[in-house]
């Protein structure tokens, strides 16, 4: 076995610590770090681990509510959902891996999401992905793209959880760094929840779930610096995943809950066994010591210092009752799970770890008795006590120069524009990567991919009390190019669509979950941005009346290249949940039936392009002033969507988003197979703007002729601008005095939107 380095100021700059942090660390311990002490060090005070130049502006973020359980600061938020009944629900990034090994990292990042929920004491039941790609003609898009998605495809398959909804957008801000974003939504009883806590001085500490081997080690370190060009060296920080052995791990865990033997669990995901256990230790006020020659491994000599930074998938932390240790052991033995004693909770407030020298347990040897000590920190210096930084904050002087774009001399055919952005792969059809997950498994869908503005899914809840069935709608929703030309208002209308998302549906939303990914951020404009995005998601969420419960942060999303540094656009991912009332709320996005009167709901906007589908493509960059959002006028067009779903008004909404106007109508079109005979209300002008501006707050709702007069009461009630545009039939979408176009030619469009990527 090879000795361990010597540590010293440079090794642990090589470990991601700055001067004044390794400084701090040898003040606080009196005494120079063994080298698994670095190690420990660096993943916990790593970006990934600690927050540490995000938490001072995540605290601006409201997170409380009448229906919130847990907010922020446990593995996943709890809403409830009445009658006893909760969902637990999270979304959070593996961007760096899926670059490195779409595969497995994309697979891997859906792992983890689904351990944070059932962590929990949930079973997961839907899971949704956000992702990003660089320009479809960059050489590496078409096989990132499809690795990513096969990832995804095959741990959700294979798991038998249903991958519901999404969304996908390219631009060339992410050449260089991809983004995956995973969301999970379990279920449970809202009285049977379970903590990330070590409690319960003298307990016993379990590991539970596949062995531990070299993957992922630094997985956190990684993910806290951006890439350098060219990413071969990085590939053993990627995980490897089983979504078999993750299956058998939620079935032992759900077991084990109802046992009733637990005092804390949670799942070795980020930093691995360390920040596990510190983070359980910190919650409950403890100390944990750890016995590393008992841990199950599948490799051969690894030293402590890998097995602490180890990032192997499939594993949990238990904190048994004392005494209740065989009860455990004996489930994960009928799960076929590797399980063993690894440790116990104390009241020394350290974080102590134990282990023997030259000790491999795969040799057949027995355990050493008393193991030497190797780590002995204090809890608090790796959590509370980390490094916390308000780092400056410049804005990017170049807006100025993008909002000054002039549209006037660009070309514009209403007719032939349509088509090119029902067949844009920002805008068209996603059904290839949706086909490619099982999205009908556990019979709940019911609204499917593409078929409606969030996904619905049925919630079956069944105990000894009886059968309850509930109804929750999904979204995941964020426009990066309006986030990168003005932060705080492309934010807010990130939580907006996400919202609004659900609105259509006829969902009322109940929290919010975000996945934060920016570039580098100490680079003063960098912060800027998250920092204005914060305002912007907090903005909109107090205006909504929806509290943000769970969250990620994605830092360092950013590339070094010949010309310097290059960030993704800012891209405050939200994911939205909603509940209804009843299962004849549900209201899909497809016009119905020939004669339905077709309206726009929502202020006519202000025209502006920046940041829209239209003027990107006919300039090739992101610029132009992007539009503002009213939230006074968000929540009153959502409460009328709501309010008009719950009373069966509405045949059909869908929210204006890529593409503007026009291109909602063509979806609405092509998902109903019905056409629409309409024309253009007087204060729309037939112009990019007017056609295909991406303004907020904007729904196209079809309404059955029997309905109209209460329709039309309820639209006056809320205050909310309408908009007759025409009426439902025909085998064509005809715009009066605009142009007309074929159903047909419309859905050839619209389908062929990644034929271009995946072709290749």
């Amino acid at each position: 076995m090879s000795r361990e380095p010597a540590v010293t100021p440079e090794l642990a700059r090589e470990h991601g610590l700055t001067e004044d942090e390794y400084a701090t660390a040898l003040k606080a311990i009196g005494r120079t770090p063994s080298f698994p002490e670095l190690g420990v060090l660096s993943v916990m005070w790593s970006e990934h681990c600690s927050y540490k130049s995000s938490r001072v502006h995540l605290k601006r973020l409201p997170t409380k509510g009448p229906r919130v359980i847990h907010g922020p600061g446990e593995n996943a938020g709890v809403v409830d959902i009445g009658d006893g009944w909760a969902v637990v629900f999270k979304m959070e990034s593996h961007n760096h891996p899926s670059f490195i090994e779409p595969y497995q990292g994309a697979g891997t990042g859906v792992g983890g999401i689904l351990r944070d929920v059932f962590t929990m004491g949930a079973r997961p039941v839907a899971v949704m992905d956000s992702l990003r790609f660089g320009e479809p003609s960059h050489p590496r898009t078409p096989g990132l793209l499809r690795g990513v998605v096969a990832g995804i495809a095959g741990y959700g398959n294979a798991f038998g959880v249903p991958t519901v909804g999404g969304e996908v957008q390219f631009d060339a801000a992410y050449n260089g760094n991809i983004l995956v974003n995973a969301f999970a939504l379990g279920l449970c009883r809202s009285d049977r929840l379970f903590l990330g806590q070590a409690k319960g001085v003298g307990n016993p500490i379990l590991y539970v779930g596949a062995r531990t081997g070299r993957d992922g080690i630094h997985g956190a370190t990684m993910a806290s610096a951006e890439f350098e060009e060219g990413e071969e060296a990085e590939r053993p920080t990627v995980q490897v995943g089983d979504p078999f052995m993750e299956k058998l791990l939620l079935e032992g865990c759900l077991e084990i809950f109802a046992a009733g033997v637990l005092e804390g669990i949670q799942d070795m995901g980020a930093a691995g066994l360390t920040s596990s256990t510190v983070e359980m230790a910190s919650r409950a006020g403890n100390g944990v010591e750890l016995w590393l020659d008992r841990l199950p491994r599948r490799a051969k000599h690894l030293t402590p210092y890998e097995i602490l930074l180890s990032e192997s998938q499939e594993r949990m932390i238990m904190v048994a009752r004392a005494g209740e240790e065989q009860r455990v052991l004996d489930i994960c033995a009928k799960w076929d799970l590797d399980a063993q004693v690894v440790g116990r909770v104390t009241d020394t407030g350290r974080f102590v770890v134990r282990a023997t020298p030259g000790y491999d347990p795969l040799s057949g040897a027995p355990w050493p008795d008393d193991p030497p000590v190797v780590v002995d920190l204090p809890v608090d210096l790796l959590t509370d006590a980390a490094p916390v930084y308000t780092r400056p904050c410049v804005e990017d002087s170049r807006l100025t120069d993008r909002y000054g774009v002039d549209a006037t001399g660009l070309a514009f055919d209403p007719r032939s524009d349509l088509l090119e952005l029902l067949s844009a792969p920002n805008v068209g059809s996603r059904a290839w990567i949706y086909r490619q997950y099982d999205h009908i498994v556990r019979d709940g869908t019911m609204v499917r991919p593409g078929a409606g503005d969030a996904a619905v899914v049925r919630l079956y809840c069944e105990d000894e009390r009886g059968r309850r069935e509930k109804l929750i709608a999904m979204s995941s929703d964020c426009n990066g190019r309006f986030c990168e030309l003005d932060p705080r208002t492309g934010a807010a209308m990130a939580v907006a669509e996400a919202c609004r998302n659900l609105a259509c549906v006829g969902a009322a939303p109940i929290g919010l979950t975000d996945c934060l990914n920016f570039g580098n951020p100490q680079r003063p404009e960098i912060m800027a941005q998250f920092r204005d995005a914060i305002d912007g998601i907090a903005d909109a969420c107090k205006a909504l009346g929806v509290p943000v419960v769970s969250g990620n942060v994605s830092l360092y999303n950013e590339t070094t290249e010949q010309g310097g540094p290059r960030a993704v656009l800012p891209t405050p991912t939200i994911g939205a949940v909603g509940l209804f009332e009843k299962v004849s709320d549900v209201v899909g996005a497809g016009f119905r039936t020939a004669g339905d009167h077709v309206f726009v709901l929502g202020p006519r906007g202000d025209d502006r392009l920046g940041g829209s589908e239209w003027l990107t493509r006919r300039t090739g960059r992101v610029c132009g002033r992007p539009p503002s959002i009213d939230l006074a006028a968000e929540a009153a067009l959502q409460s009328l969507l709501v309010r008009a779903a719950r009373e069966g008004l509405l045949a059909s909404a869908h929210d204006c988003a890529e593409g503007g106007l026009l291109v909602a109508l063509a979806e609405a079109c092509i998902l109903g197979q019905s056409g629409a005979v309409l024309s253009l209300p007087a204060e729309y002008a037939v112009t990019p703007g007017g056609l295909f501006g991406e303004d907020p707050s904007r729904v196209v709702v079809s309404v059955t002729p029997y309905v109209l007069e209460l329709f039309s009461r309820r639209v006056a009630e809320a205050g909310v601008p309408c908009a007759f545009l025409g009426r439902v039939g025909g085998a064509s979408l005809s715009l009066e005095g605009v142009a007309s176009w074929g159903l047909d030619e419309m859905r050839e469009a619209h389908a062929s939107a990644l034929d271009d990527i995946v072709g290749r």
